[in-house]
C-alpha cells in the first residue's frame, strides 16, 4: 500500500484539537478518515466511542470496508459508521419518550410528506391552494434545515409567511399525533432534544467522544448545531471537506461552515490535502484557474505527479443532435483505438433532461449504458401505494404503510379525523389499523367517520383471509379493482396515456412478484415472504450501483457525478443558460446559490477526469419547442487557452485569448462560420 503523504499523516495523527481537513478532489480524503480511525483505536480510544458520519449509505459501506481491511473485529466492534440520518434516527430511538413519541417510529418520505400537507390544505381554504403543497414542503423543509422554529415564523408580518407558518404548525403537530417524523427531523429533534435535556446531550457526548465528519461542506444549519452539540466545547472532532465541491445549495448546504469553524473552534487546526492522485496536470491546471475566480476562506492549488497529459478538447456543435451523435460516435472511436472499456467513459451534463439523446445515440450505436440517479422503479408513486396495500395485508402494525393507503384513492377521512385516529391509536398503545376496529374510538370520532374507519379495517381483513386461502395475485388485482385504482390514476395524472403506463407499472409489479413467489419452489410462497425481500432496500440500491459499475458509458448529472471519477470524460452542454444555469444568471448577490455554485458545478465536472477530459457545447438548441441561438458557457473564457484545444482552432484569430468574456463569446461563434 502507498504510504500516506506527509500532510495526510498530520491529518491522520492530529487528535488533540478541532482539526479542519481541506481535502481537494481527488486527495484520498476517504483513507484519511479511515486511517485516523485506526489511529484512534490504537491511540487508545474504544471503538464504541467513535462515529464517523456522512452523507450517503454508499460512502458510509464504503468508509466500512476499508477500516475492516486495516482492523479486525474485536478492535472495531461497536464502531459507528453512518449518515447523518442514521445517527439521528438512532438518537430518536433511545430518546423518543422524552420526546412524546412512543415506540416505532414512523418515517414519512416525501409523498408522505406531500400527502399530509394536501389534507391539510385541502380541510383550510385559508392555506390557498392545493396546488402550492410543493412548494410550501420545500419550504418547511428549508425552515428545518435552517433551524427556523415555528414560533419564528409565525412572528412574521408578512402575512404569506404568516399563513406557512400556520401550516407549519398544523404539519408537525400532525405528525406527532401519527407518531410520525421526516426526513429532517431526522437532525432537527436531536438538536432540539440535546439543547432542551443536558443530561441526555452529556449521555451521547460521553457515548460519542471522538466524531470524524466526512464531505463537510456539505452540513446545513441544523447539523452543523449537531456537531457542535455533540463534540462540546473542546471540540473533539475532524471534519473533512472541500468548499470547492459545495454544490448543494439547494438542499440547504452551507459551505461557509467551513469558515465558521475558525470562529467558533479557536483552537481549530487546518490541514490542507492538495496532492491529487486521480487527474493530470493539465487537467488540475484548468480547475485551479477556473475554481480561483470563487472567494476562498482558505487558498489551495491541486498539484499532481501523473504526468502532464493531453489538451483538453472544446468541440463545438450546430445543435443537441449533433451534439450527441459525435460524443457517441468519439466513444465508440476511442474505445476501439485505444482498446479500453466502455466503463472508462462518463458523459456529465447539467441537467437529467439532456440525457435523452444520449441514450438514443448510444443505443443506435450499440454502445451500453448507465444513467445513473435515473427514477428507480419502487420510487414510482403507483408502486409505492401497491406495496402500501400489499405491506398492510401482510403487517397490519405497519402505521406508515396504513397513512399512505387510507386515502388512497379518497375515503373521505380528513386530517382532524386521522389525528385523533393517532392520538388515540397512541393512548391504547395499539397500530392505526387496529384501532380502527374498537369500539371506543367511536367516542373520539365522528360516527360516519368511525364507520368509514371500520369499513376499510374489514376489506383489508377480508383481503387478507381471500389472499391466505386463494390465488394470491388474482385477488391483488381484484382489490385494485374493486377500490378503482385505474380511475383513481386517470383522476390524478395530467394524461390518459400517463395514466395507463402507471397502471402498467402496477401490473408489471404483480407480476414480478408472481415471479419470486414462484421462483425455484414448487410450492409458492407465503405473500408475506415476498414482501419481506420486495423492502430489503438496501440490497436493491447496492444491486443498482453494481449494475452502473459495469461496463457501460456512464450518463449522469454533475450532481451525481460528485464523489466519482472516470478515465476519459465528456462535459456536455457548456453554453449560457445551462452552465451556468439560467437561474443563476443575473442573480450574482446569491452567493452560493448563483454564479459561484454554477463554477463550482463545473469543477467538479472538470476533476472527475483522470486522462482526457472534452468539453462540448451547441451554437443552436431547442428550447420550449423553439430553435434558440446559444452563446457559449463563460466559464470556457475563464480557462487558461494553452491548455485547451479547439476542434476548428485554426479559425481563431490567436489575439482571441487575450480578449475579455464579451469578445470571448463573440470569436467562439466564428467556428461554425
Amino acid at each position: 500500500m502507498i504510504k500516506l503523504n506527509p500532510q495526510q499523516q498530520a491529518a491522520v495523527k492530529l487528535i488533540d484539537c478541532p482539526l479542519l481537513v481541506l481535502a481537494g478532489a481527488g486527495s484520498g480524503k476517504t483513507r484519511v478518515i479511515t486511517e485516523k480511525i485506526a489511529y484512534l483505536i490504537g491511540s487508545g480510544i474504544p471503538a464504541h466511542q467513535i462515529a464517523a458520519v456522512t452523507f450517503t449509505n454508499k460512502a458510509a459501506r464504503e468508509m466500512k470496508s476499508r477500516v475492516a481491511k486495516l482492523l479486525d473485529n474485536s478492535q472495531t466492534r461497536g464502531l459507528r459508521v453512518s449518515t447523518f440520518h442514521s445517527l439521528g434516527l438512532d438518537i430518536l430511538r433511545r430518546e423518543h419518550k422524552i420526546l412524546g413519541y412512543k415506540a416505532g417510529l414512523t418515517l414519512f418520505d416525501e409523498h408522505d410528506k406531500l400527502t399530509l400537507l394536501k389534507n391539510l390544505i385541502g380541510h383550510d381554504v385559508s392555506f390557498g391552494d392545493i396546488e402550492n403543497a410543493d412548494c410550501y414542503a420545500r419550504q418547511i423543509g428549508q425552515w428545518k434545515n435552517a433551524f427556523v422554529t415555528v414560533k419564528q415564523v409565525e412572528a412574521s408580518h408578512d402575512p404569506e409567511e404568516h399563513r406557512a407558518g400556520r401550516l407549519y404548525a398544523n404539519y408537525i403537530r400532525s405528525l406527532k399525533a401519527y407518531n410520525a417524523v421526516d426526513f429532517d427531523d431526522l437532525i432537527l429533534l436531536p438538536v432540539q432534544l440535546f439543547q432542551q435535556h443536558p443530561d441526555v446531550l452529556q449521555y451521547w457526548q460521553n457515548r460519542i467522544r471522538y466524531l470524524l465528519v466526512d464531505e463537510y461542506q456539505d452540513t446545513n444549519i441544523t447539523q452543523y448545531e449537531l456537531i457542535k452539540l455533540l463534540t462540546g466545547s473542546l471540540g473533539n472532532f475532524t471534519v473533512v471537506g472541500d468548499d470547492d465541491q459545495s454544490i448543494y445549495a439547494w438542499r440547504g448546504a452551507k459551505p461557509e461552515n467551513i469558515s465558521q469553524l475558525q470562529h467558533d473552534y479557536p483552537r481549530l487546526k487546518v490541514i490542507k490535502l492538495e496532492q491529487n492522485y486521480r487527474s493530470t496536470r493539465r487537467i488540475l491546471r484548468v480547475a485551479n484557474q477556473l475554481i480561483g475566480n470563487n472567494p476562498h476562506a482558505y487558498e489551495k492549488k491541486l498539484w499532481s505527479d501523473l504526468g502532464e497529459g493531453d489538451l483538453l478538447r472544446v468541440i463545438c456543435h450546430k445543435d443537441e443532435a449533433s451534439e450527441a451523435q459525435q460524443i457517441a460516435a468519439e466513444i465508440v472511436h476511442h474505445k476501439f483505438k485505444s482498446g479500453g472499456n466502455y466503463g472508462d467513459y462518463a458523459i456529465l451534463y447539467r441537467g437529467n433532461h439532456q440525457s435523452r439523446l444520449f441514450e438514443r445515440c448510444l443505443r443506435e450505436n450499440n454502445v451500453p449504458y448507465f444513467i445513473s440517479g435515473s427514477t428507480s422503479f419502487f420510487a414510482y408513486t403507483e408502486i409505492k401505494d401497491v406495496l402500501a396495500y400489499l405491506r398492510l395485508i401482510v403487517n397490519h402494525d405497519d402505521d406508515a404503510a396504513f397513512l399512505r393507503i387510507i386515502n388512497t384513492p379518497r375515503r373521505e377521512l380528513g386530517p382532524t379525523t386521522l389525528e385523533k385516529l393517532g392520538v388515540y391509536a397512541s393512548q391504547r398503545r395499539v397500530s392505526l389499523f387496529s384501532a380502527c376496529n374498537e369500539l371506543g374510538l367511536n367516542q373520539t370520532v365522528p360516527v360516519k367517520a368511525y364507520q368509514r374507519l371500520q369499513n376499510f379495517h374489514n376489506w383489508i381483513t377480508a383481503a387478507a383471509s381471500r389472499i391466505e386461502g386463494g390465488d394470491t395475485f388474482e385477488i391483488i388485482k381484484e382489490m385494485l379493482d374493486n377500490i378503482n385504482y385505474f380511475e383513481w390514476l386517470r383522476e390524478n395524472t395530467a394524461t390518459i396515456s400517463a395514466a395507463e403506463r402507471k397502471m402498467a407499472n402496477v401490473y408489471e409489479l404483480i407480476n414480478w412478484l408472481k415471479r419470486i413467489a414462484q421462483k425455484d419452489d414448487t410450492n409458492e410462497k407465503p405473500l408475506a415472504e415476498v414482501i419481506v425481500r420486495i423492502m430489503l432496500m438496501d440490497v436493491l440500491e447496492r444491486n443498482q450501483e453494481e449494475q452502473s459499475a459495469s461496463d457501460q458509458v456512464s450518463l449522469m448529472t454533475l450532481h451525481s457525478a460528485k464523489g466519482l471519477e472516470f478515465k476519459h470524460v465528456f462535459l456536455a452542454g457548456m453554453e449560457e443558460n445551462i452552465l451556468p444555469h439560467e437561474n443563476s444568471l443575473g442573480d450574482e448577490d446569491a452567493g452560493s446559490l448563483g454564479i459561484e455554485e454554477e463554477r463550482r458545478l463545473a469543477y467538479v465536472g472538470i476533476t472527475r477526469a483522470q486522462r482526457t477530459l472534452t468539453f462540448s457545447y451547441c451554437t443552436h438548441r431547442k428550447r420550449y419547442g423553439d430553435v434558440a441561438e446559444c452563446q457559449p458557457s463563460r466559464f470556457l473564457s475563464e480557462l487558461p487557452s494553452d491548455d485547451l484545444e479547439w476542434t476548428a482552432k485554426k479559425q481563431i484569430d490567436p489575439e482571441v485569448k487575450k480578449q475579455n468574456a464579451l469578445s470571448f463569446f463573440a470569436a467562439a461563434k466564428t467556428l461554425t462560420s
